[in-house]
Parts: structure tokens; C-alpha cells; sequence
């Protein structure tokens, strides 16, 4: 958690310039997750008024991020209103974009309320630990998928099923997922928004892959993010569990949607997102 934070930290070139870096832990390209929360970091550090906070992003993936060289923000400011401020980030390595991100900040304010009931699921502390699973599943387990599970994370996952990750059955799109961070996150309401960004990447495309009797970490797939939007409906809470209900509408065209509601522990829903990825077979040549 300390490593995320820290990646979360940018250095700032110019009112407008951010400077971020990648984590060395042998990925062969940079987490998504990352990207988008570096670049709403960016977008929150040019929002000068306080007691404005994003309320929404809405992002495209378009080249893979060298976890070796930096990532240079740069961040547009297209509207600063009474009570809504817009920013527009475009990240660039090699002299090219790999991502870009609209972000839509807003004052605090009072309004309509309702919200849909979260999941009826176990309680993460009536399901197996990621140490437990290590030490029940893993030791038969492949390479790859061992040393996916072993990789140190700031992010804890708790699946409520892990029916997907040892068969290859065709099961309903559809996951719950329990999700907490690994150390404390500083009570700063940008940050967390920040960090809760990071982990709404992780799964998604999995879920797409349920109907198909397959996973992310079949070698046989090409699997990429393609767009990624967050609605962020209440102050986020990283103090504790927070269960990821995701569940995947469409496939087709080599493309998987999933859509995903976050809520905290007592069913208070604080975040909903969408993503359409990349899921296609390789090509055999």
C-alpha cells in the first residue's frame, strides 16, 4: 500500500504537467488501474476550489504503458463553473497518448437520494482468506497462476465464489467480490478517490469471461481494457471491506461490457462503474 501511494504521489513540471511512475515489479505493461488513478490524481491537483470533488470519469485506453519509463500528465482545464469544474488529461510516453480521461468535479450539495439494495452475500470474514486459498489451492495450481496469487498487492481480494478460478464450466456473468486495501489510506477525500479508481480496474474483464468457461489468465486470450467509466456517488470509505458486485451484459466483436456497483460493508452504495475490454483468442500463426 505504501508502493501505491507513493505511485499515487506525481511530481509536478508545470501548473498543468505531472510526471508519474510505475511500480518495478515485472509487469510487461503498466496496470490500467494505475493510469487512471494517476491521471484523476493530475486532473484533482489543477481543481483549486475546495470542497470540490469528482463526481464522475470517463476514460479511453489506447496504447499499452511501459512500466520502465515515466508517465507525463497533461492536463487541460476546460471549465471551472458555479458549481462544476472540468478537466480533460491525456497521458503520454514515447511521445504518444496511451490513455486520455474527462473528469467532472463538483461542490458538495444537498438533493435526491435512493440508491439499489446491496447483495445478499457471506460476510468476508466467512471466506477464505488469500493466504488460505495460497495454501488450499495453489500448490497444484500452474505457474502462472501461482505467481499471479504470490504478487504482493495494495488491494486484498475476497471472491465470494471461487468456482471460476478452478473449473472451466460456463457459469452466469456475473461476481461479488470483497475488496479492501492492504494498509491504511490517509483520510483525504481525493486520495481515496484516488485509490478506489485503482481498484475499480480489478476483475472486470474476468467477469466478462464467466459465460465462456474461461479467465484472464487463459495464455490463449488477448485481453485489454478499452474504456473505463466511474460514477462516484458518495464520499469514498477505504477503512474497511467494501464488496465489488459486478456482473457482465454483453459480449461480442471480441469486446466484453461488465458493470459494477461498490459498497461499503453497511450496503451504502459509494461508487457504480462500466468497462468494455479487449477479449478475443490469438491469432495462430
Amino acid at each position: 500500500m505504501d508502493v501505491l501511494l507513493e505511485t499515487l504521489d506525481l511530481e509536478r513540471l508545470e501548473s498543468r504537467l505531472f510526471r508519474g511512475k510505475s511500480p518495478q515489479v515485472g509487469w510487461q505493461r503498466v496496470f490500467g488501474g494505475q493510469v487512471i488513478g494517476q491521471a484523476l490524481v493530475a486532473a484533482t491537483r489543477t481543481v483549486e476550489k475546495a470542497g470540490r470533488f469528482v463526481h464522475s470519469l470517463h476514460a479511453y485506453f489506447v496504447r499499452p504503458g511501459d512500466p520502465s519509463v515515466p508517465i507525463i500528465y497533461d492536463v487541460e482545464n476546460i471549465r471551472d463553473g458555479g458549481s462544476f469544474a472540468t478537466r480533460r488529461v491525456v497521458a503520454i510516453q514515447h511521445d504518444k497518448p496511451i490513455y486520455f480521461m474527462t473528469a467532472s468535479f463538483q461542490d458538495e450539495e444537498d438533493g435526491f437520494e435512493h440508491q439499489t439494495p446491496m447483495p445478499d452475500v457471506p460476510q468476508p470474514e466467512d471466506l477464505l482468506g488469500e493466504a488460505e486459498l495460497k495454501e488450499r489451492f495453489m500448490t497444484e495450481a500452474p505457474e502462472h497462476i501461482r505467481a499471479y496469487w504470490q504478487r504482493p498487492r495494495p488491494i486484498e481480494l475476497r471472491p465470494v465464489s471461487l468456482t471460476h478460478y478452478f473449473s472451466g464450466d460456463k457459469l452466469e456473468p456475473r461476481q461479488n467480490i470483497w475488496v479492501r486495501t492492504t494498509g491504511p489510506v490517509p483520510a483525504e477525500r481525493h486520495l481515496q478517490a484516488a485509490v478506489l479508481a485503482y481498484l475499480s480496474d480489478m476483475t472486470l474483464l474476468d467477469t466478462s469471461l464467466f459465460a465462456h468457461g474461461t479467465s484472464v489468465l487463459d495464455r490463449s486470450l488477448q485481453v485489454a481494457s478499452l474504456d473505463h467509466a466511474m460514477w462516484f456517488h458518495r464520499p469514498p470509505v477505504l477503512d474497511d471491506w467494501l464488496l465489488y458486485s459486478q456482473d457482465s451484459p454483453s459480449a461480442f466483436g471480441g469486446r466484453g461490457m461488465t458493470r459494477g456497483a461498490i459498497f461499503t460493508r453497511n450496503g451504502t452504495l459509494i461508487a457504480s462503474v462500466a468497462q468494455e475490454g479487449l477479449i478475443r483468442k490469438k491469432a495462430i500463426v
